[in-house]
């Protein structure tokens, strides 16, 4: 199998960091955006400042007040308020772990996590991580962090109790349900470790007589391209008959890479997506080539871990070209975030825009359906079978075939 492994690899994924996916980063915001977006009217500042001199007042160690913390704490809880999971703020220390994450190694368990239903639930679990050794599965929802029930914490908060030092423990507890079953609970103690995952990987698959290149995307990284078009442009030097896709546990990434990767599949000028932003103004991103792939047969291959920006690869090859999708119904994250960097080195992210397929399917909260459903049991994980894989291929060979 050729791998393509960054070196640098992006591991804001790695932890379960729950803005990964269809993200932009801003040094700072206009003056009028900051305006029009933050207008004060309605908002009793008042209050916050008879707070501080009540406390201050009353407490029984005045001393020992951290006044930035204070701010950090205030500002923290009312960012929270939004109520939305993926508008967050970050302190200048966490901003610089934010940093960290996507330019190092980072140490932890290996799992993606966002919000669904009103719980923190599992998106992915990366590949050779101590989370997928461990049997965790996209979709499980994480009730417990070493004891402590999720249910009142913040996404954020849930991740930094996750994220740790390599050799050290966290025991998650997690609800676990499949279709015609009841919820199941099972608790895994999971040992830290760190985390490296590829890219991008291929091999060539032989069945019925057909050659059909396997190609896995696992993650839409600043240097996925990159290793995309190693892999593509092998494939296009070996004798092909089509390309199975597989996106599974795919949390996303990237939306530039997303469209660029786009772009190999599909027509130059067609629509990859549609983004809607508070106004309800619309902006169409289109590919641009170099289209090598775009009468390519194919089959897409998805579950619960495909979220966001691997989603909207699904639905741009899905409404353009009508490519068949296998597996189960994605996750759902349709929306873009804006990271903008304070004066301070405090960091902003703030969700601005929804996303919609080229047909005009909403994305978020809803995901992609499947054109042909097959579910992976927990037997098939635990003896190693992938029934979605050899459904995909044999589809692909009556695709070839017609």
């Amino acid at each position: 199998m050729n791998k393509y492994i960054s070196k640098n690899v992006i591991v804001i994924l790695l932890i379960g960091l729950s803005f990964f996916g269809g993200f932009f980063f801003d040094k700072f915001i206009h003056e009028k955006e900051y305006k029009a977006a933050f207008n004060l009217d309605g908002m009793d500042l008042t209050l916050l400042k008879e707070v501080y001199e009540k406390t201050v007042f009353n407490f029984v160690d005045p001393t020992k007040i951290d006044k930035k913390k204070l701010t950090y704490g205030a500002v923290a809880g009312m960012v929270e308020a939004i109520g939305d999971p993926y508008t967050t703020f970050f302190d200048p220390n966490q901003a610089k772990d934010f940093q960290d994450d996507l330019s190092g190694i980072f140490e932890g368990v290996g799992i993606q996590i966002g919000v669904k239903d009103n719980q923190i639930k599992v998106i992915a679990p990366l590949k050779g991580t101590p989370a997928e050794a461990a049997g965790i599965l996209a979709g499980d929802a994480i009730i417990e962090v070493d004891g402590r029930s999720t249910a009142e914490m913040s996404i954020d908060e849930v991740v930094s109790k996750i994220k740790g030092e390599k050799g050290t423990k966290v025991t998650l507890t997690i609800s676990r349900t499949r279709k015609g079953e009841a919820p199941e609970t099972k608790t895994f103690e999971i040992v830290r470790d760190v985390i490296k995952v590829p890219t991008i990987e291929w091999k060539m698959t032989e069945k019925d007589g057909k050659q059909i290149a396997y190609l896995t995307i696992y993650h839409f990284s600043e240097y996925v391209f990159d290793d995309f078009k190693k892999a593509a442009y092998e494939i296009l030097s070996n004798n092909f008959d089509g390309i199975v896709l597989d996106l599974r546990n795919n949390p996303g990434g990237l939306l530039n890479r997303t469209v660029d990767i786009a772009g190999w599949f599909l027509e130059k000028g067609s629509v990859v997506l549609t983004e809607q932003n508070k106004n309800l103004e619309k902006t169409n991103y289109k590919a641009s080539g170099p289209a090598s792939f775009a009468n390519t047969p194919m089959v897409i291959l998805i579950n619960e871990g495909t979220a966001s920006s691997a989603e909207i690869l699904t639905g741009a090859l899905k409404d353009n070209r009508n490519i068949l999708v296998v597996g189960e119904t994605s996750f759902g994250k349709g929306l873009v975030q804006r990271v903008v960097t304070l004066e301070d080195g405090s960091t902003l992210k703030v969700t601005t825009a929804k996303w919609y397929t080229p047909n005009g399917e909403l994305i978020q909260d809803v995901g992609i359906k499947p054109d042909i459903e097959v579910e992976m049991t927990g037997d098939d994980y635990s003896e190693d079978k992938d029934p979605q894989l050899d459904r995909a291929l044999e589809e692909m060979v009556k695709i070839i075939n017609q």
